[in-house]
């Protein structure tokens, strides 16, 4: 491991003050300590946000929900609230890593993971996520775990959050703050970027900024709620397809459908097409192999990964069976 300098934040705004690239937050670290180890991040400094008052789930006056940036995924999976409201999400964190991992695994940390890619973990490798202009060692190589939709000829790998996905379907808004106090509210539809040219660069977030709180409107009246994860074993495993869906059926049709995916491209992923094809709609599977055919419409698969295609076709329409009463 390289030598870095480590600080403990005392409030978010002197968090925020230092806006080298080189500085890194921590809180759990879970994700990033790996990375340390493996010297895939080499940060020179190290700043602990882990003692920051971030750490509340509190009701917002439109029935939603502002969930802290330092917030347990164990805790916000258990949160009776989040139970009880956005039963996705709750069921999308206990799906990710382990019990112990959990423990530690914050709200902001979790959106900003980076790709289980073997060769991202790889440094013998080229691999532009990690440095930008060396190659792509995935396309051509073992796959089986990455993307086939959003992805570039630079870039291939997947977002490896459940967290997220749900987040996705749900219409989080995203709060952070900047070095100069100015705070956003950064939609998670417009947070996280495509590869294109430049794979390294996965969020819109800038230099310094830090995420304080994540929000939730309240979930539409008498949806229905899911997810589901497809993977290699039961537990401690990633995605190879996830679907995170909140539909309402009234009249006989459907009237509302927000879904996200996991698994299938290098963001948390959602297309409006696919909503499209089944909103107003008396449910059927016919219908829902229309709303299967926009979300794979262009995908494409690098060899090892190609049964994600038909895979995620069938696990879309065994869920909107399911969100559907059908």
């Amino acid at each position: 491991m390289k030598t870095f300098t480590y600080e403990k934040a005392t409030s978010a705004e002197a968090a925020v003050a230092d806006t080298a690239a080189t500085t890194r937050f921590i809180a759990g670290g879970t994700n990033l300590l790996d990375l340390m180890k493996l010297q895939v991040e080499t940060p020179e400094k190290l700043v602990d946000i882990s003692r920051l008052p971030l750490a509340e789930i509190e009701d917002m006056d439109d029935g939603g929900l502002r969930i802290g940036a330092l917030v347990p995924n164990s805790d916000l999976a258990a949160d009776s609230r989040v139970i009880e409201r956005y039963e996705v999400l709750s069921r999308a964190l206990l799906a990710g890593a382990s019990g112990q991992l959990r423990n530690k695994a914050t709200t902001g940390g979790n959106l900003l993971q980076r790709t289980r890619c073997y060769y991202f973990y790889d440094t013998s490798t080229p691999c532009n996520k990690r440095e930008r202009g060396t190659g792509c060692s995935a396309i051509g190589g073992f796959n089986r775990i990455l993307a086939v939709l959003g992805t570039s000829d630079q870039c291939i790998a997947t977002h490896p959050s459940d967290m997220a996905v749900a987040m996705r379907a749900l219409d989080a808004t995203i709060v952070t703050l900047k070095h100069d106090g100015d705070k956003r509210r950064l939609s998670i539809h417009d947070f996280y970027r495509l590869p294109g040219d430049t794979p390294d660069i996965e969020t819109v977030l800038e230099p310094g900024e830090l995420i304080t709180h994540v929000e939730l409107p309240a979930p539409p009246q008498g949806a229905r709620q899911l997810y589901s994860k497809v993977r290699d074993r039961a537990s401690y495993a990633f995605a190879l397809v996830s679907v995170a869906g909140v539909v309402a059926v009234e009249d006989g049709k459907i009237a509302s459908a927000a879904l996200a995916f996991g698994g299938l491209g290098p963001m948390p992923w959602r297309d409006a097409a696919v909503e499209a094809a089944l909103v107003g709609k008396v449910p059927s599977d016919d219908g829902f192999a229309a709303a299967a055919d926009a979300l794979l419409k262009g995908a494409q698969g690098f060899g090892s990964n190609d049964f994600k295609i038909p895979l995620a076709r069938r696990t879309l329409i065994a869920c909107l069976r399911d969100l559907t009463g059908e």
